[in-house]
């Protein structure tokens, strides 16, 4: 038992998992904003720019709603929402990447320090120089 916390312990410490976490919490921070995004500011221009449509009010119903049970509905308005919503999330994390692979391939084109010369060279060099003076 102490052997499988033990490993445990090394896991949840590990990088990857506390990074695992952070990644997640982040997330769903920028997916409450782009729901945000979606829902308060593009759903009322695309709105306006179809007549007013609120698409969020968008059902086919397949079967009234009686006094015993509720409406069937396909809700395609909210899947007009959640695919508007979805379209802006992989745009911007597509941003995201690309701009971070400019940045990555920025750093692998900067010029590197050139390798210091071994100690060979560094004495070849000097008499070379030497010789050079006689």
């Amino acid at each position: 038992m102490k052997n499988l916390l033990n490993e445990f312990k090394q896991f949840a410490i590990k990088g990857n998992a506390i990074d695992l976490a952070v990644g997640v919490v982040i997330g769903a921070a920028f997916g409450k904003i782009v729901s945000s995004i979606v829902e308060d500011l593009i759903n009322p221009i695309i709105g306006l720019l179809t007549g007013g449509i609120d698409f969020s009010d968008k059902v086919i119903t397949l079967k009234k709603a009686t006094e015993a049970t509720a409406a069937v509905t396909i809700n395609y308005g909210l899947f007009i929402t959640t695919l508007i919503n979805f379209i802006i999330v992989a745009f911007a994390i597509f941003i995201i990447i690309k701009q971070l692979n400019k940045l990555k391939k920025k750093e692998e084109a900067a010029p590197s320090e050139p390798p210091k010369p071994s100690n060979e060279e560094v004495i070849l060099s000097e008499i070379r120089d030497i010789l050079k003076t006689k």
